[in-house]
């Protein structure tokens, strides 16, 4: 059923095509007609010889107008989706396991396989000729999808949870195949394309007005075809459903859920793990891995299934690829790109790190960074040090956040002038400090966010504008859709408040004078992300100590656990 809606739905895409193309060629049928006329004798005299002229230049016009929008439509290259891209050398068993997968289905194989770093997996056309592969590698002539596999399934599904939730995507070649799809769909992304060449910023003035016009049509095709479209393609998907429930469907069931808990432990590796280590111009070149460990993490902490350790100890995914190793360091690279923006290779300022490593050189660098940031905010504000030995010490954050460093200074104008009188008569009134301390800190909060926020601003616009990302070096470079843009395709988390800077500011502060002067040490938490350490375990309860002191004004709840764990906040600590 779902079969025959998607052909149908296919048609009527097909009959908007053939009705624009109708429409282009009306006009020079009615001047054939007029000049048939004509020589036959039927239609002569001066008002048929205007009429002929006038449709004839106008019929002219309209082919030369259609053929422009047609070449476009037809040279204009699809958008692809980055990938990485996996040759059958690479994991000749995942190409069998594919390939059997589809013989049990009784549908076309893939004509290859890729990698995406998310986790999702779907068919994908790459047959348009722009697609093809230079002189020097063999172009790709079968009319069969690539497969694009989420990398993610590989690390944490098993061999036969993998082929359960391939199975209804392979299942799609079946449809795809058809002629009428095909055909349908190819007309469709031409349409699409032709509207993101209009839309290109770097066109001249007349190619921005003659693109405009091209794109304007494209996008009325578009609209006229998008619920015929919509329908098609749910049709697809319901054709392969029903024809994948002949294979492995009661271990589908299971393999569902591991999807989503897959989807659940690669955005908190992404979030809370790998955005620290890129926004630190590093990137955790072993990510699928890490979602294994952030998985198991997540099923000890919430205990998901009785026989998951059982179930770890069946054969991953991953075994059917010959360097696993290879291919999630080029996942873990492309996730970058993809989430965060970072350049297309490896650099001085944009270095691999293992996990083993990221304790050092993330997690310390990042709290001594924010650290190193803070104090010099601090600085230009003229924000005084801290009494007892000079250096950046966490005591000066607490007294200016607390209001109690601004007393201080106060005092000290105080006694300058001659005014020790009236500065102990206000020290002296409980009320009125209690309410002096609450506004300073409120407005020394406020004022020192801001100033983070634009330090912030600006060192990531000296960032963006060093990472000018080169012109595809290879083929595949140019496949996998990247050019010249290094912007993140799908920015992980919106811009960072003020408020909520300065509490990862004061918090890697904290956490860096516990490292110097308690013992302590930086870690990391798979769920979580960076952590502190103190005896071998991680202390979740600072967070709230934090917010106290940055949105209250508060210290008393952060002195107390600091003098618990003996860290001596009057010490200077050491900044990058």
């Amino acid at each position: 059923m779902g079969a025959q809606a998607a052909r149908s739905r296919a048609l009527a895409v097909l009959r908007i095509r053939s009705r624009a193309v109708a429409v282009a060629l009306l006009p020079a049928a009615v001047a054939v007609v007029l000049l048939v006329g004509g020589a036959t004798g039927q239609m002569s005299g001066p008002n048929w010889d205007a009429a002929r002229l006038a449709v004839t230049v106008f019929a002219v016009v309209v082919l030369l107008i259609a053929a422009a929008v047609a070449a476009v439509i037809v040279r204009a290259s699809p958008a692809l989706s980055p990938t990485v891209e996996l040759a059958e050398r690479a994991a000749p068993d995942l190409y069998r396991l594919v390939r059997d997968l589809a013989e049990r289905l009784d549908v076309p194989a893939p004509s290859a396989l890729a990698l995406t770093p998310d986790c999702d997996s779907w068919l994908e056309d790459r047959t348009h000729p722009a697609h093809a592969i230079p002189s020097g590698r063999r172009r790709r002539t079968a009319e069969a999808p690539v497969l694009v596999i989420g990398s993610p399934f590989l690390w944490w599904m098993r061999v036969a949870e993998l082929r359960a939730v391939l199975a209804p995507v392979v299942a799609g070649t079946s449809p795809s195949a058809h002629p009428d799809i095909a055909a349908a769909r190819r007309f469709v992304r031409g349409l699409d394309a032709a509207v993101a060449v209009a839309a290109d910023p770097g066109q001249g003035l007349i190619g921005r007005v003659a693109l405009g016009f091209v794109g304007q049509i494209a996008r009325l095709l578009l609209r006229s075809c998008q619920v015929h479209v919509g329908e098609m393609e749910r049709g697809v998907a319901a054709a392969a459903s029903e024809r994948a429930q002949t294979v492995d469907y009661g271990l589908r069931i299971v393999a569902q859920e591991q999807v989503g808990l897959a989807y659940a432990g690669w955005d908190r590796l992404l979030t809370r793990v790998a955005l620290p280590a890129w926004r630190m111009g590093r990137w955790p070149s072993r990510l699928d891995a890490g979602v294994v460990s952030a998985l198991t993490e997540l099923s000890r902490r919430d205990r998901l299934a009785e026989g998951f350790t059982s179930r770890l100890g069946e054969r991953p995914a991953c075994d059917l690829l010959e360097e696993p190793g290879a291919v999630d360091e080029a996942a873990s690279l492309l996730a970058a790109r993809l989430f965060h923006g970072g350049p297309a290779e490896a650099g001085p300022d944009w270095a691999p790190v293992d996990w083993q490593q990221y304790p050092e050189e993330v997690v310390d660098r990042k709290w001594r960074t924010e650290a190193a940031r803070l104090h010099r905010v601090l600085d230009d504000l003229g924000v005084p040090p801290s009494t007892g030995p000079d250096g950046p010490t966490l005591a000066r954050v607490m007294d200016h956040l607390s209001g109690r460093g601004n007393d201080a200074a106060r005092s000290r104008e105080a006694d300058e002038a001659g005014r020790g009188r009236e500065a102990d008569e206000a020290a002296h009134s409980g009320e009125v400090t209690e309410i002096v301390h609450t506004a300073d800190s409120g407005e020394a909060g406020d004022t020192l966010a801001a100033g983070i926020s634009a330090e912030v601003a600006r060192e990531e616009a000296v960032r963006e504008e060093a990472a000018v990302s080169p012109a595809p070096k290879s083929p595949g470079d140019a496949l996998n859709g990247w050019g010249a843009d290094s912007l993140p395709l799908f920015p992980l988390q919106p811009p960072r408040t003020g408020r909520e800077l300065l509490a990862d500011h004061v918090t890697a502060m904290v956490c860096c004078a516990a490292v110097d002067t308690a013992g302590a040490t930086p870690g990391l938490d798979w769920l979580d992300g960076p952590a502190l350490l103190i005896n071998g375990e991680r202390r979740a309860d600072l967070a709230a100590r934090v917010l106290s002191l940055t949105e209250d004004g508060d210290a008393a709840p952060l002195r107390t656990w600091l003098s618990a764990l003996g860290v001596r906040p009057e010490k200077p600590v050491r900044l990058v």
